[in-house]
């Protein structure tokens, strides 16, 4: 094995890096506040709200990721391209740019999984302590953000850093839309030095060390969240 070409794409591959990190991070944060809703959403007694919730779900479980990412990098985005007035537009420069369709959809992705988790610690917070929460005169909302869900969170931090870590390799299908991700990056490494594996193996070693840095971070959060709720 050789490792040669290193020096001359390195830059490349840490540009991919960096790009591969800040699709998990965006799509990590915003995706996080979408599935906020959706797990409210899913135990909301409105009818209509629990439908859509539900019919959200269903609608990105139910569908594959790549499909999901081709819908609005080649469907939603050539819409874009047939009016002159979003090309003239100062959104145009984020509009065609795959990078973004890639956000939205693993944003989707995250909020449809994660919003059901959240369901889930949401009904697993004990029924006492926000029953205690209402003794004390606390509104829903105060409830929600002293008692209810911190105490999901809590519950739900092993399944999240699983879910983290979902996402950080679902960004490697940026690179079919023309993302120069981490795995774009060695790719074009492959295809301009004829190396087939040795790109591929420093691309798997760096997914791994991403991979166990968020567990590690999710373990110390484990750690220093107290056993008891935040009343």
């Amino acid at each position: 094995m050789h490792f040669e070409w290193a020096s001359t794409y390195g830059h490349v591959l840490l540009q991919g890096l960096l790009i591969t990190i800040e699709l998990l991070l965006l799509s990590g944060f915003f995706g996080f506040l979408l599935a906020l809703l959706v797990g409210f959403g899913r135990l909301s007694k409105q009818p209509v709200i629990a439908w859509l919730s539900l019919s959200f779900t269903n609608l990105i479980r139910g569908t594959p990721l790549l499909v999901q990412i081709y819908v609005l990098y080649y469907g939603v985005g050539s819409l874009f391209v047939g009016f002159p007035a979003v090309r003239d537009s100062f959104l145009w420069p984020y509009l065609r740019e795959g990078f973004w369709y890639v956000v939205v959809a693993l944003t989707l992705s995250v909020g449809g999984y994660v919003g059901e988790v959240i369901k889930g610690g949401l009904r697993g917070v004990p029924k006492g302590e926000l029953e205690a929460a209402r003794a004390l005169g606390m509104s829903r909302l105060l409830m929600i953000r002293r008692i209810w869900l911190p105490r999901a969170i809590q519950i739900l931090l092993p399944s999240l850093a699983g879910e983290s870590v979902g996402l950080l390799k679902s960004t490697a299908l940026a690179s079919t839309v023309a993302v120069m991700d981490v795995l774009g990056a060695a790719n074009l490494v492959r295809a301009q030095t004829f190396r087939t594996y040795e790109p591929l193996l420093v691309i798997a070693i760096t997914y791994l060390v991403l991979a166990l840095l968020i567990e590690r971070v999710f373990r110390r959060l484990e750690l220093r969240i107290p056993v008891r709720g935040a009343l």
